[in-house]
Parts: C-alpha cells; sequence; structure tokens
C-alpha cells in the first residue's frame, strides 16, 4: 500500500506536507554547569562519569546503556556503538583528558567481572529508565527550569559543536543521523542564540 500511495502521488504531482522539526529544549552552559556540580557534589564517581560519557558523546542513551568494555579504544579516544540506531554501527569520540579516569573506571569494573562499561550494584548493565532517573534526580536537586535527560544532552553536545563552527560532515558520522539535513535543527538552535548576541550589540551601530 505504501509503494501505491507513493505512485499515486507522484502521478498526481501531490506534494506532502511535513510537519517541521521543533526546536527542542537545550539546556544552557551555566544550567549544564549548575547540574554537573550537584552530581560532583553528590559524591557518587559512577554517576560522574555517566554523565560526563553522555556529554562527551552525545551517544543515545539506548546505545549508551549497551557499550561494553571491550567497545572502548583508549589509545585513539574512541569508543564503538555497537547496533545503534538503524542497526549500524559508528565510532564517536570522547576527549583525551577524560581517557584517564575513564580507563581506571573500566579496570575497576574489569576486577569486578564486568561486561559493560557501567553496571549496577546488581552487576547488570543499567537499563535506559534507570539512567534517566539518575538524571532526573540530580536535575530537581539543582533546581533547573526543565528536567535534564540524555536526549538533552546530545541536543546541546551537537549544537555546542555547531557553535564552534564544526562543519555537519564532520558531525554527522558521530552522531548516527541519516542525513546533513537531520542535523537542520542544531544550526536553527545555535541561530537563535546568535539573534540574541545580534540584539545586545545591534544597539551600538553606527548608524
Amino acid at each position: 500500500m505504501r509503494n501505491l500511495f507513493r505512485v499515486v502521488r507522484q502521478e498526481l504531482s501531490v506534494t506532502v506536507l511535513r510537519k517541521s522539526q521543533k526546536l527542542s529544549y537545550v539546556p544552557t552552559e551555566e544550567e549544564l554547569k549548575r547540574f554537573y556540580d550537584v552530581v560532583w557534589n553528590a559524591q557518587n564517581m559512577q554517576n560522574v562519569l555517566i554523565l560526563k560519557t553522555l556529554m562527551y558523546t552525545g551517544v543515545r542513551v539506548s546505545e549508551f546503556v549497551n557499550i561494553k568494555l571491550d567497545d572502548i579504544d583508549f589509545t585513539r579516544y574512541q569508543i564503538k556503538v555497537v547496533q545503534g540506531k538503524g542497526k549500524k554501527d559508528r565510532i564517536v569520540p570522547f576527549p583525551s583528558g577524560f581517557k584517564e579516569i575513564l580507563t581506571m573506571h573500566a579496570i575497576k569494573m574489569q576486577e569486578k567481572g564486568a561486561t559493560f562499561l557501567f553496571e549496577s550494584v546488581r552487576k547488570k548493565k543499567y537499563t535506559d529508565r534507570g539512567i534517566r532517573k539518575i538524571l532526573a534526580n540530580h536535575a530537581k536537586e539543582a533546581e533547573l527550569s526543565q528536567p535534564i535527560s540524555p536526549h538533552k544532552l546530545r541536543h546541546f553536545l551537537f549544537t555546542w559543536l555547531k557553535k564552534q563552527g564544526i562543519d555537519d560532515a564532520l558531525i554527522q558520522p558521530y552522531s548516527g543521523h541519516e542525513s546533513r539535513q537531520s542535523l537542520e535543527i542544531y544550526s536553527k538552535l545555535s541561530i537563535t542564540e546568535a539573534q540574541n548576541e545580534y540584539e545586545n550589540v545591534i544597539k551600538n551601530f553606527p548608524v
């Protein structure tokens, strides 16, 4: 039926109207710093590492919970995402400065006989819901205007990268998006912030 409708649309030159992408809430840098401070002050190092890994890699939460110890390349500062969205593998980077603390955590997990990079006290991998709950609890303590979710951290990373002038062609392989068009939402978010800066300086324009 789908193919039939596609042929009919082509024959009749029918244009399908698609909903425009809605701009999601993205935390500000100040909010993210406040959120991180709350996580840090809770003195739960595993939660700190969970947050940093999500922030640095931009992986989806369903991908995050399935990261295995063997998926990490500490030499190249990369993590292999196996069977991510669309059942495709890809590589995501993490900062070289994150290597030491992540290595120490991985060694500790290996000594416990773990398979996954992050496992609960019951020696089982986290669930999507478990990770969301951790972030939600800390966001409440940070008194943010909106809850923090793994997806919002993902939005923050890619928006921030674009603001630094990183081209879509470089972001796309890391993000796991099918096309560069899928990244347009991050461009719009960057432009929104640029507009605010524009308003701040235009009053000093000489004419």
